[in-house]
């Protein structure tokens, strides 16, 4: 069982880490959209932008939904995302570690 089990984890695991860099690097997009900085009217970058959206927000838009923005225009639901996905990736270490 565990010939399975903890590729599965280790799986698990990485799509955690990933997700947590997705919203990551959506936040860092969005800031240089805002600023100017990055310029989305190129097909790639508007590509690259919007898959980067669409799994940062397919996340986040549940968390938006049930709190309001606490302060003025700050959405702090990519906070309670990446520090939800840290916490499922530290208990799949932890069964990894009790497996292994």
């Amino acid at each position: 069982m565990d010939i399975l089990l903890v590729p599965f984890l280790l799986l698990i695991k990485s799509i955690l880490g990933l997700l947590g860099l997705v919203i990551m690097a959506d936040v860092i997009i969005s800031l240089l959209i805002a600023g100017n900085i990055l310029n989305t009217n190129s097909q790639i970058v508007y590509s690259i932008v919007d898959s980067i959206k669409r799994i940062s927000d397919f996340m986040c838009d549940p968390i938006r939904r049930n709190f309001p923005v606490l302060v003025g225009t700050l959405d702090f639901s990519p906070v309670v995302v990446i520090i939800v996905l840290t916490f499922l990736e530290h208990v799949v270490a932890r069964l990894l570690i009790r497996l292994g």
